[in-house]
């Protein structure tokens, strides 16, 4: 298990020590993700004269509102993902069985050549015999 890491951050003004498991960068981003946060908000006409617990709950449905925004453009990429895979594999599947019938079909060209041969042989050995009993 990863050692716990304390880092003290600056979050609206007010310095915080935030501990956990991730890295002090990680942490870090966190606190300035949540500091972007309250600075947007802080544009927002009349946040200024909301609560804290209202400015606390406008902060978190901004955050879940990003979540959830996240969530779906992952869950997208995940399903764009499965259907790429899914082409993949019936392009793959149509290589193959393209394969197997060029091989095929290799095979079969070579039967006839055989089989041409084997004519024009046998076709050279009549007007042989036929010139033999022409004269």
């Amino acid at each position: 298990m990863a050692p716990k890491n304390k880092v003290e951050v600056l979050i609206d003004g007010r310095i915080l020590t935030l501990s956990g498991y991730e890295s002090e960068e990680y942490l870090q981003r966190v606190a300035t993700y949540l500091n972007n946060k309250i600075g947007d908000l802080k544009t927002l006409p009349g946040y200024s004269r909301q609560t804290p617990d209202m400015k606390s709950a406008l902060l978190a449905l901004n955050i879940a509102d990003d979540y959830f925004k996240a969530k779906s453009r992952a869950d997208a990429a995940t399903e764009d993902g499965e259907v790429r895979d899914r082409e993949a594999y019936d392009v793959r599947q149509d290589l193959v069985a393209a394969q197997i019938q060029l091989d095929r079909m290799r095979h079969e060209k070579e039967q006839l050549e055989k089989e041409k041969t084997e004519l024009a042989e046998r076709l050279k050995k009549a007007n042989e015999e036929l010139d033999e009993l022409l004269r």
